[in-house]
């Protein structure tokens, strides 16, 4: 439905277009991407500046659309090393457990399973996204465009967005120990992406729902191809290289992937003294949706022996997820009248992510897992807290 309104205060005349909606379940209609255009372009708030308006909406669209992508293909999707590790005792001459707890969910451990060891698993995620950059998604409260008279303290005429947006995970994993210093993993992700919002013009208190957009996207997300290798090892004290290589396997229009080869590179310390572990990463990201800079640690504690409980932190420096705000300038027509606009802000990202977690050992050599993960930064797509849940075998 379409229904057209004309509102004409002084020499400004406000059109208003209602309830247009686009919907990106279809494929041959709409992509997530397009939807999250449409719902950023299709503006009624009248500025006289339509190249600024086109270039704000697409600032702001492209925000979304790389936050969405950087935590699905360029977040840390959980370390390589398997719950079960085992090291020659050169003084028995038999294989036993290097270590007595299970280790990290993210953060990597230098420790490897030993040649011809391997482990395999799953993990399952669902991320409820609702603030971007210190905006609320869900509340109608993220403005996107406004005017308003110099000698007034609010917005007579504003457009703002209200978005669900959330994301779902199930993650494949498995890796191999091709000698006792050198293992390699690969990592299968499958994503579904729900993206239901509206854009809401309200004037002079009255409102309108403008345009909508619903959407779902769903397919195999970026292939992580993975290596370790040891550089380093005592009792207590090892350390590790690690590289990852990401591959343009999922859909860049639906954001499912990067669109482009990213590769991630790790140096790693783990010191490891009966059932505690203390673990140091520390590395770059090149290529894909943007640069980073990483630095984590994390740690491990065996409550028992078949219980272990993870704390980690993880510190990104992303230089191509930039901020935005609301920004004045005057109306080109109207006199007295300031309009604002979304605007991209200079400058790099850091993002801060907290992690606790606990796994359990059911059975022989299977563990299962859980952890929570939440932002401690108000950058990028944020989630309040992100579940998961885990399962992993391992194999000797």
């Amino acid at each position: 439905m379409t229904m057209r309104m004309t509102r004409t205060l002084g020499a400004m005349s406000m059109v208003w277009l209602v309830a247009t909606t686009a919907n990106a379940q279809d494929p041959d209609r709409e992509t997530l991407r397009e939807a999250v255009t449409f719902l950023m372009t299709n503006q009624a708030v009248q500025t006289g500046d339509f190249q600024r308006d086109r270039a704000a909406a697409e600032a702001a669209r492209d925000t979304i659309a790389r936050s969405l992508l950087i935590n699905l293909t360029s977040a840390p999707i959980g370390t390589s090393s398997g719950g079960f590790l085992y090291r020659l005792n050169p003084e028995l001459g038999t294989v036993q457990r290097a270590s007595e707890n299970f280790g990290t969910f993210f953060v990597e451990r230098a420790l490897m399973g030993g040649e011809g060891t391997g482990s395999f698993g799953m993990t399952a995620t669902r991320a409820a996204y609702t603030r971007l950059n210190g905006y609320d998604l869900e509340d109608g409260s993220f403005t996107t465009v406004a005017n308003q008279f110099r000698d007034e303290t609010t917005a007579f005429d504003t457009e703002s967005l209200s978005m669900q947006l959330s994301a779902s995970t199930l993650t494949f994993f498995g890796n191999y120990g091709v000698t006792d210093n050198f293992e390699l993993g690969v990592v299968v992700p499958v994503v579904r992406i729900n993206l239901e919002g509206e854009r809401i013009n309200v004037y002079r208190g009255t409102a309108f729902v403008q345009s909508a957009a619903t959407g779902t996207a769903s397919g195999l997300a970026d292939i992580a191809v993975r290596a370790k290798y040891g550089l380093y090892s005592n009792r207590t004290a090892n350390i590790a290289a690690a590289g990852e290589v990401r591959l343009p396997t999922g859909d860049e229009e639906n954001l499912l992937g990067a669109g482009s080869t990213s590769w991630r590179l790790l140096g790693v310390a783990s010191f490891e003294s009966g059932p505690v572990g203390f673990h140091l990463n520390g590395g770059i990201v090149g290529g894909g949706v943007s640069d980073e800079r990483i630095l984590a640690g994390a740690f491990s504690v065996a409550l028992h022996p078949r219980a272990t409980l993870t704390g980690e932190l993880l510190h990104r420096h992303v230089s191509e997820l930039r901020p935005f705000e609301l920004t004045a300038a005057p109306h080109p027509t109207v006199s007295g009248v300031d309009t604002f606009r979304l605007t991209p802000g200079t400058g790099s990202t850091t993002l801060v992510t907290a992690i606790t977690g606990f796994k359990w050992n059911v059975s022989d050599t299977l563990v299962l897992g859980g952890h929570l993960l939440w932002s401690l930064t108000d950058r990028g797509l944020n989630a309040p807290v992100t579940p998961t849940v885990a399962f992993e075998y391992s194999v000797r």
